[in-house]
């Protein structure tokens, strides 16, 4: 199901994988961005590389009848070694208008448990946490805890910053009843004024788990569309960005300390 290197006028899947997930296990990926990497953030880790379309205007990308047709086609026995389905893919999927319809389709034809990964830029829209209430598991990014982070690493479109992405976490907090989890990737060694507002945020709307992670690969700069599942592998013809990341030992304290402190319990995956 895993999709190839695109070349110019390649048909476009929606459905990718399944996918190894150190936190979901087996997850089969649905991609409602499509074929161009479209995201209101450039993060500079990001495993699609330098993002192709840069906006925070939601559309309809993927139609649904496609992904109908998609899910409709795999045989019902596929998706008994599947845990979870996951939207992600191409970029950042509340961007896509018809993320709702979506979401309840995959659940019905799937019968699987249902995770969307949002950068956190669009939970000020209502319209947006509207759609996002038939995911059974929605994990929110939180990289950045001062305006300095989120331009430097995750690096938004100028219409977003770093007050309102707090603000729509913790609206969606109070109105979401599924699994919330906060999904970090940690790049260097926090100071303590970023670890104490870190906490201090947490306790406030006290997720369900925390997720911290380093970059696992080096950063792929020629985009193709195996890195939807972090399948991507170096390669002489593909340009690398490398990073000198927060070491184990050190991510390993941060979390037990975050741990310790909030009570939240905090999972971690950190480059070997």
């Amino acid at each position: 199901m895993v999709a190839s290197s695109f070349p110019p006028g390649q048909s476009f899947s929606a459905i990718y994988g399944p996918v190894k997930s150190w936190r979901y296990g087996r997850s089969l990926g649905i991609d409602p961005i499509g074929i161009i990497s479209t995201c209101s953030f450039n993060c500079v880790y990001c495993q699609l590389g330098n993002i192709q379309q840069r906006t925070s205007e939601r559309q309809i990308f993927v139609p649904t009848e496609q992904i109908i047709c998609e899910l409709q086609a795999i045989p019902t026995a596929g998706y008994l070694d599947i845990d979870v389905v996951t939207f992600s893919g191409s970029g950042e999927p509340t961007l896509a208008l018809n993320l709702g319809e979506m979401l309840a389709i995959a659940k019905k034809i799937t019968n699987r448990a249902i995770v969307v990964l949002t950068n956190s830029s669009k939970l000020d829209d209502p319209a947006v946490r509207q759609a996002l209430t038939t995911a059974d598991i929605v994990a929110v990014k939180l990289d950045a805890i001062s305006s300095n982070q989120l331009r430097h690493i995750n690096q938004p479109t100028e219409t977003i910053d770093l007050p309102q992405i707090l603000a729509g976490i913790e609206q969606f907090r109070r109105e979401y009843s599924g699994i919330l989890a906060i999904q970090t990737m940690v790049l260097a060694n926090w100071t303590a004024d970023i670890q104490n507002n870190y906490i201090r945020f947490l306790e406030r709307i006290k997720p369900d788990e925390i997720q911290f992670n380093t970059p696992s690969r080096p950063r792929i700069l020629t985009r193709t569309l195996e890195s939807r599942g972090n399948e991507h592998s170096e390669n002489r013809s593909s340009s690398y960005q490398y990073f000198k990341c927060i070491t184990a030992d050190k991510l390993t304290a941060l979390a037990e300390k975050i741990n310790n402190l909030t009570k939240i319990p905090v999972r971690y995956a950190s480059r070997t």
